[in-house]
């Protein structure tokens, strides 16, 4: 069960956002729970979940360790931070930053080496979907952007699922159509990584996850878990949607 902050919180507002939702999840030994804030905001996350089960994600790095690149972030400075996570390939970030899957892939082997466990992104556009070329935009998206690591390197990710038509917008893709894709990412994956690497992979879903649908989602056996945007910035809220499927 993850959270992506995108672009809000400072860090008074997130100790405080831990301090409401730490308490609300204690119970919650079923999952994962990651949550994503801005980078300024690492330190008060890492602070403040410490001694909980709750664990610290970045949005985004950079693939080089150091160097002249202003702005950018590296894996080893998140991990040094005190995060264990981080997220990869975003649509936003490639809706609006220009990434590729080939910047996906550089980004996912920087924080493999940084010993980060990336959250890596895949989806479809809403002019694929209405023109039936989801499964082959995610394919491509695999095919690019994850199939070129080793088969250790891919043991050791995560993988989202996330329609870009339902980011932000309010629409969920129905759970028949999440596990749909979910399904193709996996056949993919068992493609070229086996079968047990596609038994063992965790495919989240993300795209306007909210209390009111996170059990339906979860009820499909092809979705291991979800990344929350919106819903996810408020404490009562997030706990809903971490303490349902239990």
């Amino acid at each position: 069960m993850a959270g992506n902050w995108k672009m809000y919180k400072t860090p008074a507002e997130t100790r405080a956002f831990f301090e409401a939702f730490a308490p609300l999840v204690q119970a919650a030994s079923h999952c994962e729970i990651v949550i994503c804030p801005p980078f300024p905001d690492l330190p008060a996350a890492v602070e403040s979940a410490r001694g909980t089960r709750i664990l610290v994600g970045a949005q985004n790095l950079y693939w080089a360790k150091e160097g002249a690149f202003t702005g950018e972030v590296s894996g080893p400075m998140i991990r040094a931070a005190g995060a264990t996570h981080v997220i990869i390939g975003h649509s936003e970030r490639r809706q609006y930053f220009g990434e590729t899957d080939e910047t996906v892939l550089k980004k996912t082997v920087a924080a493999l080496d940084a010993s980060l466990v990336p959250i890596v992104c895949v989806g479809e556009r809403l002019e694929h979907r209405e023109s039936g070329q989801t499964e082959t935009v995610l394919c491509e998206q695999c095919q690019k952007g994850i199939v070129g690591l080793a088969a250790p390197q891919f043991a050791k990710i995560v993988i989202a699922y996330e329609p870009v038509w339902a980011i932000g917008t309010g629409k969920t893709a129905t759970p028949e159509m999440a596990a749909e894709a979910h399904s193709v990412i996996r056949a993919e994956v068992r493609k070229h990584f086996g079968e047990k690497a596609a038994g063992d992979v965790r495919i989240l879903y993300g795209g306007s996850v909210k209390p009111d649908n996170v059990k339906s989602l979860m009820a499909q056996p092809e979705i291991d878990g979800v990344l929350v945007g919106g819903a996810s910035l408020d404490a009562v809220s997030f706990a809903r949607i971490v303490n349902l499927p239990s």
